[in-house]
C-alpha cells in the first residue's frame, strides 16, 4: 500500500496530507483503505482539510499511550513465541487498564524458566495464542504502542498478529530508552537499573509482563516531566525521542574529567 512509504508516514508526522491526494493515495475505495489502516492501529484523520496522525494534534498529556511488555521463549519471532504478555494503559497521566495473560506453550527452555519464572506447566494450561492476540488486539486499539526496547516487544506482537491470522500492527510507538538516554544521565538504561536507581516501582517482578510494564509506564511518567516544554504534540515527542541528543552517561564524563588533569599535570 503507498500510504506505507516512510516518505508519507513522515508527512502524515508533520504537516499532513491533502485529502485529495491521501484519497488517492488509498485507491479506488478510499473509505475501505481508511477502516482497514485504523483497524491495524493506525490512527489517522481529517483536519482541516488534511489527513493527519492523530498524534500529531494531540498534546503528548491527553495521548493513549498502551505501555506493553511481552516474555517469549526465544529472541526470534520467525521461530519463538511469546509466552506472557502485559499491558498499561496510561492516559492525562493516569493509569485507566492493564492487561495480562500466559500464553499456550510446550516448549520453554530451562533457562527462560530460570529467567521469567515461567514454567512449563503454566503455560500448558493458558490460552491458545490465537485468543490472546485478539484479545490484545482489540485493548490495544490505536494507543501510541509504547516499550522499553520498543522495536523488539512490537516486532513480536506483530508477528504473533499475522502467525494468528490478523493484520501487524501499524500502530504508532515509542521507546523509553530512547527517552531515557535523552533526559536521564545514567551508566546504563536496562529497566532493572533504572528501576533501582529510580526507585520507580518497589514491587516489581523483573521478567514478569505486568510488572514490567507497570515499571516501563512509572519510567514513561518520569520522563514526560522531563522532556523540553516546546514539545506540543505525541508526534514531536517520539522525533525528540530519536533526534535529541543523548545524554553524556557519568562514566563517560569521570573519562573526560582525568584526561583533563592529566592535560594540566
Amino acid at each position: 500500500m503507498k500510504v506505507l512509504d516512510p516518505k508519507i508516514l513522515l508527512r502524515l508526522s508533520k504537516n499532513g496530507i491533502q485529502k485529495e491526494e491521501f484519497e488517492t493515495l488509498l485507491g479506488s475505495d478510499a473509505d475501505l483503505g481508511l477502516e482497514l489502516l485504523k483497524a491495524q492501529g493506525m490512527n489517522i484523520v481529517l483536519h482541516n482539510g488534511m489527513y493527519r496522525f492523530q498524534s500529531a494534534i494531540t498534546s503528548v498529556k491527553d495521548t493513549l499511550f498502551c505501555i506493553v511488555d511481552v516474555e517469549s521463549n526465544g529472541s526470534k519471532p520467525s521461530q519463538h513465541q511469546i509466552i506472557e504478555i502485559g499491558a498499561v494503559k496510561l492516559q492525562n497521566w493516569k493509569i485507566i487498564d492493564t492487561y495480562e495473560s500466559l500464553v499456550y506453550c510446550t516448549d520453554i527452555s530451562d533457562q527462560i524458566q530460570d529467567i521469567t519464572g515461567i514454567k512449563t506447566e503454566q503455560t500448558l494450561k493458558a490460552p491458545a495464542l490465537s485468543k490472546v492476540m485478539r484479545e490484545f488486539r482489540l485493548f490495544l486499539g490505536d494507543a501510541v504502542f509504547v516499550g522499553h526496547d520498543a522495536k523488539f516487544d512490537y516486532n513480536f506482537v506483530s508477528a504473533m498478529m499475522e502467525r494468528v491470522g490478523l493484520s501487524k500492527l501499524l500502530n504508532r510507538s515509542l521507546c523509553t530508552i530512547d527517552l531515557a538516554e535523552r533526559t536521564i544521565e545514567s551508566e546504563r538504561y536496562g529497566l532493572a537499573y533504572l528501576n533501582t536507581e529510580l526507585e520507580l516501582y518497589k514491587e516489581a517482578t523483573h521478567h514478569r509482563a505486568l510488572s514490567d510494564a507497570m515499571t516501563t509506564t512509572k519510567l514513561l511518567k518520569r520522563v514526560l516531566n522531563l522532556i523540553p516544554e516546546t514539545i506540543t504534540n505525541t508526534e514531536e515527542l517520539i522525533a525528540f525521542s530519536k533526534e535529541a541528543k543523548r545524554l553524556k552517561r557519568p562514566k563517560a564524563k569521570k573519562e573526560e574529567e582525568k584526561k583533563a588533569v592529566k592535560v594540566e599535570e
